[in-house]
C-alpha cells in the first residue's frame, strides 16, 4: 500500500519505460497487466500478462476514459488517435484509493496473514480530495472502517521503531490511547509518549488477545517480529478478525491509517457521483 507521494519521480519514469518496452517486445495491442515491486529504489518486474486486470475498470471510473472499450477498438484495427484524444497522462484531480476485500471473516480460525498469492475476493474504490479522505472511505467500503477514537495497540520490531514514533504521536494528538508490548512501550516512553504496557500472548495475562476480546482495543499496528513470535502474531491476527478490529501489519499501512483517521475527524463523508467526478477531472 503506497500513497502517491511515496513514489519518486525516477521510479515512476522507470515503471513507464519498462511498461512501454514490455508492450512493444510482446507486441501487445490493447490492455496489458504488469506487476511491479520496488526495493531500495530499484524497480523489479514480477510478471506481465497480455490481458486486462481488475484495475482497468477502476481506472476507467476514476478518469472517465473507457479503457476496455478503447482497447477493443484498437484490437479491431483502429488507431489510438482515431478513438480518443487522451494519448498522454489521464486526467485526475481527485485522489483515488483501491483497497482489496478479504474473506477472512467468513472462515473463523484462519490466519489472515498475507503473502504473495492472491487472497482478495474483490476491490473497492475510495475517492477524496486528498489521500487521507480517499483511504478512509476505501476502508469503509471494504468493511474495515478505521476508528475515530479509542485505544491503539502497537507492537513493532526494532527496525520499524523510528518510523513508528511520529505515527504514534499523531494518534495521541488525535485523542487515542496507546498500549504496547514491553519493548515497543519502552521505546515510545523514551520518545515522550504515555503508553500502557501489555503482555504478549506467550508472556502471561492480561495480554493483547484478552484486551481484544474485552473490546478494549479499536486498532492494531503490529509488524512481524520473527519466528519466535509467530504463534503470538497468529493469535492476535485471528482475534482481530473475530472481533472486527482493523489490524495493520506494515508501517506504510500505519501511516496511511493515521492520515485517514485525521481526515475522518476533520471532514464529513463526502459522496460524488461518477458524473460529478468526471466533470471535476475535465
Amino acid at each position: 500500500m503506497l500513497p502517491p507521494q511515496s513514489l519518486k519521480p525516477e521510479e515512476i519514469a522507470c515503471i513507464e519505460d519498462y511498461t512501454i518496452r514490455l508492450a512493444r517486445a510482446l507486441n501487445v495491442i490493447g490492455l496489458m497487466n504488469v506487476q511491479y515491486a520496488i526495493k531500495d529504489g530499484k524497480v523489479y518486474v514480477l510478471e506481465v500478462n497480455p490481458r486486462a486486470s481488475r484495475t482497468a475498470p477502476y481506472v476507467s471510473k476514476a478518469t472517465g476514459v473507457p479503457l476496455p472499450k478503447l482497447a477493443v477498438q484498437l484490437m479491431l484495427g483502429k488507431k489510438l488517435h482515431e478513438v480518443t484524444h487522451h494519448t498522454g497522462t489521464l486526467p485526475v484531480k481527485l485522489t483515488f484509493v483501491k483497497s482489496p476485500v478479504f474473506p477472512f471473516n467468513k472462515f473463523p480460525g484462519v490466519d489472515p496473514a498475507l503473502g504473495p498469492e492472491m487472497r482478495s475476493t474483490g476491490e473497492v474504490m475510495g475517492v477524496g480530495e486528498h489521500f487521507g479522505e480517499a483511504f478512509a472511505k476505501a476502508q469503509i467500503s471494504a468493511g474495515s472502517p478505521l476508528p475515530a477514537k479509542g485505544t491503539v495497540f502497537v507492537s513493532v520490531s526494532a527496525r520499524y521503531q523510528a518510523e513508528l514514533l511520529p505515527v504514534a504521536k499523531r494518534f495521541v494528538e488525535l485523542g487515542f490511547n496507546l498500549v504496547a508490548t514491553r519493548g515497543t512501550a519502552a521505546f515510545l516512553r523514551a520518545g515522550g509518549l504515555e503508553v500502557k504496557t501489555v503482555f504478549k500472548v506467550n508472556e502471561g495475562r492480561p495480554n493483547a488477545v484478552d484486551l481484544l476480546k474485552a473490546g478494549s482495543i479499536q486498532l492494531i499496528v503490529y509488524t512481524t517480529t520473527g519466528a519466535l513470535s509467530f504463534e503470538d502474531e497468529k493469535q492476535i491476527r485471528r482475534a482481530a478478525v473475530t472481533h472486527r478490529v482493523p489490524c495493520i501489519t506494515t508501517m506504510s499501512g500505519a501511516k496511511a491509517a493515521v492520515e485517514a483517521v485525521a481526515s475522518r475527524l476533520k471532514d464529513p463523508i463526502r459522496v460524488w457521483s461518477l458524473q460529478e467526478i468526471h466533470s471535476i477531472n475535465q
